[in-house]
């Protein structure tokens, strides 16, 4: 009887002892997953604005609407946070962790009996959901992303040029169709008018008009002309011909491009594609195969670059107060990493034999790491007696 109410204190002691261990472990989450969140989100940010400045020339001065703006510049925040979300893993782990050693939230922690494993474990988990996310940006938000904003830009440099003119300017819609306009009125009017049209080679033309006005064809725009000539060589007789007009109507749309020929570019194909590589040139093909393996090891980086943070913060010899070593030593590895991330992925792409360095990069610090932060209790674990 007596042993059955010492065992009730004690399975009580273990009930409760295990509740706070879960309300840390939510609180430890909850602020590494909030400043996870609001580091990506206000770097991506900054990328996308730095990034954007190069297409507000088109809202400003050749008439693009904002909402198109927005949908083009948009597209291109999966990349970014696919590129940033390792590093601001590592970066809000080490900065969690430092500020709970300075506000000495980890000395009462340890001082409440909680192994490195017990501490780490928040952190862990949200580094497997960046991992996660980073596996879904990778193999599939990225390329669908890029693939519509490559397509898109396309599209605006094909079909939407002609809307996109400059007074003064010579624009080249293509290679072989160039237009020049002296002024606009604000009612659209298009004032001294200049094409050059070498879309067919058997009839090179210059076409000269004193007005016209744009309009959407079916193909995509084309221009009115008013009052104006058409000259041509003729190749047989080498005479200059000119005709005269009072309208004209002229495609301005790059017929001779086909949207299907648009050769995709390794960023943009999926994941199957670049592991069975058959790019437009053969020359590529080591690219290719190099890049599908970079989204395969690049989210592993995000776990990898988390227990480089949490060796930092918790590994070593405990201090109160914490420390500014192992801190900087480890933001001085970080770089490292970074640079051995770049100049691995460069060498893989020249010669595949050495792909296996992405792997290696991806892989190994994390496994060091996690031996370093865990492996001594690992061992004292195995040399426990087996109990009778």
């Amino acid at each position: 009887m007596s042993g059955c109410i010492a065992a009730k204190p004690a399975a009580e002691s273990r009930m409760r002892s295990g509740k706070a261990i879960t309300r840390l472990d939510i609180y430890i989450f909850r602020q590494v997953l909030l400043a996870l969140v609001v580091a990506t989100g206000g770097l991506t940010a900054l990328i996308w604005l730095t990034q954007s400045l190069r297409f507000v020339e088109l809202v400003v001065n050749r008439g693009l609407s904002f909402l198109i703006f927005l949908h083009l510049t948009s597209l291109l925040i999966p990349s970014f946070i696919a590129v940033i979300l390792p590093i601001t893993t590592y970066v809000v782990i080490q900065f969690v962790y430092q500020r709970m050693a300075t506000d000495r939230e980890l000395t009462v922690m340890r001082a409440a009996g909680l192994s490195p494993w017990a501490l780490a474990r928040p952190a862990l988990a949200v580094a497997l959901l960046a991992t996660a996310i980073g596996y879904g940006l990778s193999i599939w938000a990225v390329p669908a992303a890029l693939s519509d904003f490559k397509q898109f830009q396309w599209e605006i440099r094909n079909r939407l040029a002609a809307f996109l003119l400059q007074d003064g300017v010579f624009t080249p819609l293509s290679d072989k169709l160039t237009v020049y306009i002296r002024s606009r009125d604000q009612d659209g009017t298009l004032r001294g008018i200049l094409v050059d049209d070498a879309r067919d080679p058997t009839a090179h033309a210059t076409i000269l008009a004193e007005r016209g006005r744009l309009v959407e064809g079916r193909n995509g725009p084309r221009v009115v002309l008013l009052d104006g000539s058409r000259q041509e060589i003729d190749h047989q007789s080498g005479r200059l011909d000119m005709l005269t007009f009072k309208q004209n109507e002229i495609d301005l749309a790059d017929a001779t491009k086909d949207e299907s020929a648009r050769p995709a570019d390794m960023s943009e194909v999926p994941l199957s594609a670049l592991l069975d590589p058959h790019p437009a040139f053969e020359r590529d093909r080591g690219k290719w195969l190099a890049e599908g393996h970079k989204r395969l090891t690049a989210p592993l980086t995000t776990l990898s670059y988390a227990l480089v943070g949490l060796v930092s913060a918790l590994g070593g010899m405990f201090r109160r107060h914490g420390g500014v070593v192992r801190p900087l030593v480890t933001v001085g590895f970080m770089v490292g990493l970074l640079a051995l991330g770049l100049a691995f992925g460069t060498l893989a792409a020249r010669d595949n034999s050495l792909l296996f360095l992405l792997w290696i990069h991806a892989t190994v610090p994390g496994i060091v790491c996690g031996w370093l932060l865990f492996g001594p209790r690992i061992r004292s674990f195995r040399s426990q007696p087996a109990e009778a």
